[in-house]
């Protein structure tokens, strides 16, 4: 997981909002009800198709360069940030049940000290894998 900007073209729409399209990443599309919504909309949306990009094992492909794009008059490219490690961790931040295989006693032993067994897993796998 990694921070990426991308340029992007908001494309002005008939209501006053404006639709998105990112020029570097085919299925990143969404539009916003004004400028500041399609912003938000835009980081949501290159967060959610980058993540899903990582987690499949695709290459991530290479931003253009703003400058080199050329779109039609009226439209806007701007460039949008995101962070797929903090995107993953506020939103997939969902428990999921997970079955573990431990010795009876220790298991007794925890249960006497009435220990979370869940919170020390997560923070023994954090600790293992190097997440802070």
């Amino acid at each position: 997981m990694a921070k990426y900007v991308f340029p992007a073209i908001f494309e002005p729409n008939e209501l006053d909002g404006y639709c998105v399209y990112f020029p570097d990443v085919e299925s990143a599309i969404t539009q916003g009800n004004d400028f500041q919504d399609a912003m938000m909309m835009a980081e949501d949306v290159l967060c959610y198709v980058l993540y899903d990009m990582e987690k499949d094992g695709e290459i991530i492909p290479q931003p253009s360069n703003p400058k080199d794009i050329k779109t039609d008059e009226g439209n806007i490219v701007n460039l949008v940030a995101c962070d797929t490690e903090f995107y993953v961790k506020y939103f997939a931040n969902k428990s999921v049940k997970v079955n573990v295989t431990i010795p009876h006693w220790l298991k007794e032993a925890g249960e006497k000290k009435h220990v979370n067994f869940s919170q020390i897993l997560q923070n023994g796998l954090k600790e293992y894998l190097q997440i802070q």
